[in-house]
Order: structure tokens, then C-alpha cells, then sequence
């Protein structure tokens, strides 16, 4: 039994469907069970991270798990609380979702987000595999509408490039670290095969529709309204403000080899992905 949590999030929903696709017995956690679609045969179970009792009933008898638990600055403990949670239930196989700079001083806060699950998932028994991605080709889903209308998109980044990643690339390896012991104590770093500009992803997806796609680049003081204005708190917003801020200035184009160190194959490019999602900025589907 592989337990993946988070498991209607952009990863780990593709977790579910792919394991499901390979004959695995999944079971998905959400907190909401009733709305969640899942592929045919795979248990739906609640859970919370601030809920020790259901994380607990979901953990019951799974052999591995694929834990998302880190989704701003106060949630460190809660993550690495889900690893100890996980061990103490048996679970002999940990693969976790980090991401990149984790423990690197220059990323500044946001670098300490994943690091105390990190540390409770080496300083196991079990073993683990800890996936670090870098920014996801699916962020510039965001830009679908002001697309379709014909307005700027919004570039948080400026001229900084990113290693941008399919996120199928991350949750297959994912899978593959959950299904075969080989992935056992690595970290791997995913990117995409080049780092790029925003505006560079503009350009791919206005050859890939046949339209002008125009970028807006923003301030930080727009930004933090931007950020404040989906829900996040105060110091999510100003960790994810820093991240940006270094990135816009070069510091994240790291570019790694790992996608295919843990797949066999090339990372998909920018390219691939917006082909593939063509239709979700045409409004055809």
C-alpha cells in the first residue's frame, strides 16, 4: 500500500494516477474526501496535517509514502512531525517533497522551509528519497486568463532564469522512488533541461498559440498584493518575496542532470509542456 498525501495537489495527483495507472494499491489523503477524483480503485482517506488522529489512520498499514506537508514557513514542524508519524506506523519507505536551495543560506528564508522534515527523514530507519524541484512549468497556468483576454501576463522574475520543471517530470520520479529501493538516500535537484527568463515562457507560448503573449514585469510592493491576495499570511508572503527577489537576480539557474539520473531520459523542456497544455490558454477544453 503507497500512501501519497497531498494527493489533489499539482504533484501529488499525478502520483495517484500514475501509480494507479502501474497496478499499485494507492491511497489518497485529502481533507476532503467527498470532492476528490481519483482513478478507479484507489482508497480516498481524510487527513489533516493539524489532525495527528487521522494522519495517523491513514499511515495504518502503508509500506511507503509520499509526503506533502510544507506549504509556508510555520509548517516545518508539522512536516517533520509527519515523518516521525510515518516511521512509528511502519512505514519502510519515505519519499519526500522538498525544494530546490533547501539549506542554502542565499535563498534566505524560504531555504528553511523543508529543512527540519529533511533532517527527521535522514535521521531515520526508513528509507527515503527527497525530491528538490525548481520552479514548475504549471506556475504560468496563472496566465491563461489575462491570455485569452489579451493582457500582459505578470512576471514576478524579471531577466532572472529559472531551471523550470514539468512537474510530470517530478511526479514520476517520484513514483520511481516509491516503487524501486535504487532511488534509497538520494536527493535529487529537478530542473528542466535550460534555464529560462518569464519572458522566455511568454515567447514559447505565443509560438505555440500564434499570438502576442506580453509580460508585465512587477514590483515587489505588487507582488506582496498579489501573494496576500490568494490567502497567504504575512511571513508566507514575505518568504515567497525573497525567493522571487533572489531569483530575479540570477540566483536561481541552477540546472542539473537529475530528471534523467532518476528517469533514464531528458527533462522535458518549457516547449513540451506548454504543447501539451495549449488548450487550457485557448479556452478549447
Amino acid at each position: 500500500m503507497i500512501l501519497v498525501t497531498g494527493a489533489t495537489g499539482t504533484i501529488g495527483s499525478e502520483v495517484v494516477r500514475q501509480l494507479a495507472a502501474r497496478g499499485e494499491k494507492v491511497r489518497a489523503m485529502t481533507r476532503n474526501p467527498g470532492g476528490a477524483r481519483m482513478p478507479a480503485g484507489v482508497e480516498v482517506v481524510r487527513g489533516d496535517f493539524l489532525d495527528q488522529e487521522s494522519l495517523e489512520v491513514a499511515l495504518e498499514g502503508a509500506t511507503a509514502a509520499f509526503l506533502v506537508a510544507v506549504l509556508g514557513p510555520a509548517d516545518g514542524g508539522r512536516d517533520a512531525r509527519l515523518v516521525e508519524l510515518a516511521r512509528a506506523a511502519g512505514v519502510g519507505r519515505l519519499v519526500k517533497l522538498s525544494s530546490i536551495g533547501t539549506g542554502d543560506p542565499a535563498y534566505g528564508p524560504f531555504g528553511t522551509w523543508h529543512l527540519p522534515g529533511e533532517e527527521a527523514l535522514r535521521a531515520g530507519e526508513a528509507e527515503w528519497t527527497i525530491l528538490r524541484p525548481s520552479s514548475f512549468a504549471s506556475n504560468t497556468l496563472g496566465w491563461a486568463e489575462p491570455i485569452r483576454a489579451g493582457r500582459p501576463v505578470p512576471d514576478m522574475t524579471g531577466e532572472g532564469r529559472q531551471g523550470v520543471v514539468d512537474p510530470r517530470d517530478v511526479s514520476e520520479t517520484a513514483v520511481e522512488a516509491l516503487t524501486d529501493s535504487r532511488h534509497s538516500g538520494r536527493t535529487y535537484t529537478l530542473t528542466g533541461p535550460e534555464a529560462i527568463r518569464a519572458a522566455d515562457q511568454a515567447a514559447v507560448l505565443a509560438a505555440v498559440l500564434g499570438r502576442p503573449v506580453r509580460t508585465l514585469t512587477l514590483t515587489p510592493d505588487q507582488i506582496r498584493a498579489q501573494l496576500t491576495a490568494s490567502g497567504l499570511d504575512e511571513a508566507a508572503v514575505e518568504g515567497v518575496v525573497g525567493g522571487v527577489g533572489f531569483a530575479r537576480e540570477g540566483g536561481n539557474t541552477l540546472v542539473t542532470d537529475d530528471v534523467r539520473q532518476a528517469l533514464g531520459r531528458p527533462a522535458r523542456t518549457y516547449r513540451e509542456w506548454a504543447e501539451d497544455h495549449r488548450q487550457v490558454f485557448t479556452g478549447e477544453g
